[in-house]
């Protein structure tokens, strides 16, 4: 018995550093290219909620003016940040996650109309913004697709989205954000 229970804890001891967590700096972004990561350290900033009113273009007036509320959140030790989105009047909420990939700054866009697009992140060289635009698509397009997004650092308290929308027909929709900080702390209240 004391030989197999000798054996158990050679290979529990040698396994216990495979099963320990990654401490943030030991994460994909070592692999990810100095742009991506640039990128995504810039998106981080804008954890916590946010709110502000939408406008579209082409002009959509049953939508234009509607109150949003806007929670992200940097989860997975560093490693991934949830942008979750609620529209007055709308039932449901879509969900998109931003993380690297590789040497690529991704964001997988988790859509109430079914599908699931994926879109390649880079920084402005002045640091402004962070643009989204399309790489593939998984999931039905029979309603469109979310294509790109545009992220526009005004300040730390204001920022700007801007979110295209492409239908089945490939005209694009744009959605403005036009966001503020809230005191409320990182967490989604889904009202």
């Amino acid at each position: 018995m004391k030989p197999l229970f000798a054996l158990l804890v050679l290979v529990m001891s040698m396994s216990a550093p495979a099963l320990a967590q990654p401490r943030a700096d030991e994460s994909l972004a070592a692999v990810a290219s100095p742009d991506s990561k640039e990128a995504f350290d810039k998106l981080k900033t804008l954890a916590g909620s946010w709110v502000g009113q939408l406008t579209t273009f082409p002009r959509e007036p049953a939508v234009d003016g509607n109150f949003a509320q806007i929670s992200m959140r940097v989860t997975s030790l560093g490693n991934a940040l949830v942008h979750e989105m609620s529209i007055s009047g709308r039932p449901d909420h879509p969900l998109t996650m931003f993380h690297l990939e590789d040497d690529r700054f991704v964001a997988t866009h988790y859509c109430d109309a079914g599908n699931r697009p994926r879109m390649v992140g880079t920084v402005s060289p002045d640091g402004t913004t962070v643009e989204f635009q399309f790489l593939d698509l998984s999931g039905q397009n029979q309603y469109g697709h979310m294509h790109g997004v545009l992220f526009t650092f005004i300040d730390e308290n204001h920022h700007t989205q801007d979110w295209t929308w492409m239908q089945p027909d490939d005209k694009p929709v744009r959605v403005h954000f036009d966001l503020q900080r809230t005191n409320a702390g990182g967490g989604f209240s889904g009202t």
